[in-house]
Order: structure tokens, then sequence, then C-alpha cells
């Protein structure tokens, strides 16, 4: 059974840290492209960076410079580090694994920036 199991989350306030880890089982990890998203109230999920099996990284604009995305396969976890967080990065954060046509995802952990 495929699990994703996010956690990290928590409330946060403007310019503050926080990073989201992203713990998988059931997938052969090194393979997978891994991703975080995230989801606002009202808006669209939107990508905010992914990983390759390679390494290779991909940031949403809004991000960029702000957060890092990186893997351990010897745990399969994906983490994203969060800085100088603003309140417009308050949203739900989800982690998905994708192979191919197969995509799994966790069930998202809360992040709230606010003063």
């Amino acid at each position: 059974q495929v699990q994703l199991v996010e956690s990290g989350g928590g409330l946060v306030q403007p310019g503050e840290s926080l990073r989201l880890s992203c713990a998988t089982s059931g997938i052969i990890f090194r393979i997978y492209t891994m991703g975080w998203y995230r989801q606002a109230p009202g808006k669209q999920r939107e990508l905010v960076a992914s990983i390759s099996m390679g390494g290779s990284t991909n940031y949403a604009d809004s991000v960029k410079g702000r957060f890092t995305i990186s893997r351990d396969n010897a745990k399969n976890t994906v983490y994203l580090q969060m800085n100088s967080l603003k309140p417009e990065d308050t949203a739900v954060y989800s982690c998905n694994a994708k192979l191919g046509a197969g995509i799994h995802w966790g069930q998202g952990t809360q992040v709230t920036v606010s003063s």
C-alpha cells in the first residue's frame, strides 16, 4: 500500500521558517519525481517545487530564493525548507510522487503565516 505522510506544518509569523517532510512507503522512492503542491482557500492547487530522480529541481516563481526542495533516498523522504514565509504562502501543502502516468498524493499539512 502506497502512503505519503506530510508533517511539519503549523502557524508561524511572517519572515519565519518551516520545514515540511513527506515520508513515503510502498513505492521505489528513488525513481519517482517528487513534488510539493499547495492550495489556498478559494484558489486552485499549484505546484510549489519538484525534484526529479536525478536531483533536478523546479520552483514556482513565487517561492524561488525562499524555498528549497530536497530528497533523502535512504529515508524515502522529501523535504521542503521554507524561509522568509509570507502571508500569501498560507495554504494546505501536499506532496506527490509521480512516475509516468502514476501519481500518488499525501493528505496535506496546513501552513498558516500570520502575525
